[in-house]
Order: structure tokens, then C-alpha cells, then sequence
């Protein structure tokens, strides 16, 4: 992205930050933000550390990722203060001093130990609003995710800025090209492993800096869920191919899923393109004062529609959600809150001071109940599947008769069917993925 671009669109961004965060802590009660990166957390009886992980509050402000042990100052009227771990080591890579188009914004002090912050943060912690993991703490400037404070960013954190929107549309652009090259290895015959390192070579991204691990299924694997075993010998037949994946830049994520039947299974394509063409007319529905809610019970409706028309059950689309029977073969929410993180915070929030907003009864798996707003981005993923378990339960209840049950056997093989796009909310919404998609050519 040109450094312009973010170099105009990055001082608004900041301003819209400031905004909520005096907003914030006027509510609180306190005078100071301040927000620490986080630390490396190493594994049980070992040396090894997990993949160090930001804290989401952290790179909203600047787009920094790698920096464990680093803080940010936040106070009202002023400019806002990064005490920057850069230590002298020469057993890892030293983060590298800060640079580009945002550290003009910023008074910056670097520091060589860890406990030299300490220095640098507000003389009274009493007076501080401190986000993060305990373990980051200092002295007495531990972290109390002063909820009052956290209840107001989450709900404000749904609504992006343009710069947001921007860091967004590159991760989109980063994810569609490697999607592109995962269907070219499984049209090749690639196993799921072969697939996923086609992924990540096409998207220039490690495992770690992915914003989630890969879902990447052949066949009956598309049947759960959150597959991630990533077999390293390709089946004998390739029936069909399910890939949810995103990409990260400056710490944004786009999360999209794309489903694919092999050479040999029209009947399985004409599902997907069934599935396929009520996704975009749920995207289409992501326009102001849309209740997500509402909108995630449409799509049952429509998706029992679907298994209705091509003969998978005999009972009628309304039957079919009021029974329970469509949350068989769609048992997942319609999306979440995307930005920041792949499931993004505030999904449930009532308003800036908490409460929560219930699911739909009979729809346990919903991530967002809120009302849908211009400027907001969500995923929007229906999908089908023929989840072994979950039939096994249906066979047992009386609704069972009206299911095709030698059909619904006969596309166990393809496992099931997830689309998934990337939405920001407006008049006219914009989808991130197929935007990007589109650009590939």
C-alpha cells in the first residue's frame, strides 16, 4: 500500500482513537490509558515460547506487532507516549527502531530492559486504565482491564476508520491470492498439506502471522468444523476442497472461505453454486439497521430452502427451521466482527457501558447480535454439511422421516459447504474478498 495513503488516512484514524479515549476515561473515572504489548509465554517444562501475540488494543494504535514488552501512554490534550523495548541481544532479532509514516505522531522512548518502562509510565497507576495480560505488569502498574474502559472501546472498536477499511482491503488482496494458488494445487492433486504450503508461499506469510490456523479439508474432512490436521498424502479420489483462510497486515485480518467440487462431482457443484448465490444475497442485506440476528435466521430459511429444492428433505424450508432439523446441516453461526482480531470483540455488546444482546433461542453458536451499522465489517458464512454426528442424532427424532436419507448418505464424501466473504456495512456494502478476488482477474 503506498505510504501516502496511509500517511493521509493514519492522522484521522488517531484523532478517532484520542476521541473515544478521552471518552473513555472520563466514564472511568481515570486520567491515563495505558496499554502493554504483552510478553512471550513459554511452553510447560520448556524454553520454547508460544508465537508472541499483540494485544489487540496495542495495534489499533500503531501498526508495530513484533514488540514484546513495549507500552503505550495514552493522556487526554496530549501526544501519545511508546516506551519501545529494543534490547541488546543477540540470541533473537531485535526489533527494529521505529520508522514510516506514523512515528511523527508519537513521542517515542526506547528502552533496553523490560523494567525500564517503569520509568516512563504514569507516577500514579491508581490514576490509569491499564489493558493487557497480567503477566506484563511492572511494579504496581499491573493490568485491570478497568472494565468500564474496555466496555466502551469494544463497542466503539465495530465501527472502522478509513485507515482500518485500508489495512483491511490489502489483508483481503493478500488472502485471495493464495487462495487462488491453494485451488490450482488441489485442482493438481495436492494433498492438504501440499495445499496449505502453496498457501502460505503465495501469501508470503509463516503459520504464525496468519491472523488463524488454516482450515484446509479434502472430502469428508470439510465435515469438521475447525479441521486442522492437514493430512500429507493426497486421497485417492479429490472430491471436493474446503479453505478457510486469511492474511495479517498491520494487524488487521481478513478471514474468507471458498469450497470447491472436484472434476467429477457435478452434483456437489450444483450445491455449491446453490449455497454460493444465497451468500451474496446475504451480503447484499449488510446495509444499516439490518439486526444480524434477524438476518442469520433468513439464512436458515434459505438454506432449507435449498435442501428442500434438491431433494435432501420433504418438509418445507419453515418446518425445517422451526423443527431444529436445518441447524443440522447448518450449525454454525452466519459470522462475527471482523478487524483486529478474526473474531472481533463487542458481537454481543448492548451498548458502550455492556450488557449483552441474547442469541436467537435455538442458536447457540452465533458470534453477533447486534444491530448492523454503516461502517462495521462481519464475515457473512452460510454453510451445509453432513456432519456424521449430528445425523446420527436427527435418525433418532421424528423428523427423521421427512429426510432423503440415501441422498444425504450419498454426500457424506463431499463433506460440506462454507463461503465466506468479508463485508463493510453501507447504503451499498462492499465486499472486501470479492473485491479482491475481482482484481486478480
Amino acid at each position: 500500500m503506498p505510504t501516502a495513503l496511509l500517511s493521509q488516512l493514519y492522522p484521522a484514524h488517531l484523532a478517532t482513537l484520542q476521541q473515544r479515549t478521552s471518552a473513555a476515561l472520563e466514564r472511568a473515572g481515570r486520567d491515563h490509558l495505558v496499554i502493554a504489548a504483552g510478553q512471550p509465554h513459554y511452553q510447560f517444562l520448556d524454553d520454547l515460547p508460544y508465537p508472541f501475540q499483540v494485544n489487540p488494543h496495542f495495534k489499533q494504535w500503531l501498526p508495530v506487532t513484533k514488540a514484546p514488552g513495549s507500552w503505550l501512554v495514552i493522556t487526554p490534550g496530549q501526544r501519545p507516549r511508546l516506551i519501545y523495548l529494543q534490547p541488546h541481544d543477540y540470541w533473537h532479532v531485535v526489533p527494529e527502531a521505529p520508522a514510516g509514516y506514523w512515528v511523527e505522531h508519537f513521542d517515542i522512548v526506547i528502552v533496553r530492559e523490560a523494567r525500564e518502562a517503569a520509568a516512563y509510565l504514569p507516577p500514579q497507576p491508581q490514576r490509569c486504565a491499564i489493558l493487557g495480560e497480567t503477566a506484563a505488569g511492572i511494579d504496581e502498574h499491573v493490568p485491570d482491564n478497568t472494565q468500564a474502559v474496555i466496555d466502551y472501546l469494544h463497542y466503539q472498536r465495530a465501527w472502522k476508520t478509513d485507515y482500518e477499511l485500508a489495512m483491511m482491503r490489502v489483508a483481503s488482496h493478500l488472502a485471495t491470492r493464495a487462495h487462488r494458488a491453494a485451488e490450482q494445487a488441489f485442482r493438481s492433486g495436492a494433498s492438504e498439506y501440499g495445499i496449505q504450503m502453496a498457501y502460505l508461499a503465495a501469501a508470503r506469510e509463516t503459520e504464525n502471522e496468519l491472523p488463524y490456523g488454516n482450515i484446509v479439508c479434502l472430502n469428508e474432512h470439510a465435515a469438521v468444523l475447525h479441521y486442522t490436521n492437514l493430512e500429507r498424502n493426497p486421497p485417492l479420489h479429490s472430491r471436493s476442497f474446503l479453505i478457510d483462510a486469511g492474511a495479517s497486515y498491520h494487524g488487521y485480518a481478513s478471514d474468507i472461505t471458498r469450497t470447491y467440487a472436484g472434476a467429477d462431482a457435478a452434483e456437489f457443484q450444483q450445491l455449491v453454486d446453490a449455497v454460493d448465490a444465497a451468500q451474496q444475497q446475504f451480503c447484499a442485506q449488510v446495509t444499516p439497521g439490518k439486526d444480524y440476528a434477524q438476518l442469520h435466521v433468513h439464512a436458515h430459511h434459505v438454506l432449507a430452502g435449498i435442501l428442500h429444492e434438491q431433494g435432501f428433505i420433504r418438509m418445507s424450508a419453515e418446518s425445517a427451521v422451526e423443527s431444529g432439523v436445518s441447524g443440522v446441516f447448518f450449525p454454525h453461526g452466519l459470522g462475527h466482527y471482523i478487524g483486529l482480531q478474526v473474531h472481533d470483540v463487542g458481537g454481543f455488546q448492548q451498548t458502550d457501558a455492556g450488557g449483552s444482546i441474547a442469541r436467537p433461542a435455538g442458536h447457540p453458536y452465533l458470534r453477533l447480535t447486534r444491530t448492523i451499522d454503516t461502517g462495521q465489517v462481519m464475515t457473512i458464512e452460510p454453510g451445509l454439511y453432513f456432519i456424521d454426528m449430528l445425523l446420527a442424532e436427527l435418525k433418532k427424532r421424528p423428523e427423521a422421516a421427512d429426510v432423503n436419507w440415501e441422498k444425504v448418505d450419498a454426500f457424506r464424501r463431499y463433506g460440506g459447504i462454507r463461503i465466506e466473504d468479508d463485508v463493510v456495512c453501507g447504503e451499498t456494502p462492499e465486499n472486501l474478498t470479492r473485491d479482491a478476488f475481482a482484481a486478480l482477474g
